[in-house]
């Protein structure tokens, strides 16, 4: 096996990324909703995987496992990203590491301890689920978050 099956490729982590940014404008209903939706048929596009590079910026490995970042002392709009994580074939993948972090309601990073970090691991239909906040705005960036996916370790 190949270093590069084990990082998803960028358009996997883009898919994520646009799933749970579109959750973002939906009322609660209308999420669940698009959960049950079927998956698209065909995703190959003949890319290559994006090659490994350094995570971040601000990422910080062990994050806790959970997949609700809100804690005591936290504000800002409640947030529910959702998304599904495929394979380059199209297939759901069960226990992958979702990974997820991004700044407090005014624009903060936490690099000390892991508040509004975390991880998950897909389910059986490679479905991921995260409570947290609608990160704050900082000098020349828009509202984002960091989303780290990583395959799940295949036996040799």
């Amino acid at each position: 096996m190949n270093n590069s099956s084990c990082f998803a490729s960028r358009r996997l982590i883009l898919a994520g990324s646009i799933v749970a940014a579109t959750s973002l404008a939906l009322p609660p209903r209308e999420v669940f909703a698009r959960q049950r939706a079927t998956l698209t048929p065909r995703c190959e596009d003949g890319d290559e995987p994006t090659m490994p590079e350094t995570a971040g910026p601000y990422f910080k490995p062990q994050s806790p496992l959970r997949s609700d970042l809100r804690e005591p002392g936290i504000v800002g709009r409640p947030v529910e990203l959702t998304g599904h994580v495929l394979t380059r074939a199209c297939r759901p993948l069960a226990g992958a590491v979702v990974d997820l972090w991004h700044t407090n309601d005014s624009g903060e990073y936490d690099n000390k301890g892991f508040r509004l970090r975390g991880h998950v691991f897909t389910d059986s239909e490679g479905r991921y689920a995260f409570h947290t906040i609608l990160p704050g705005l900082y000098p020349g960036r828009t509202r984002h978050y960091h989303v780290k996916v990583q395959a799940p370790e295949v036996p040799s």
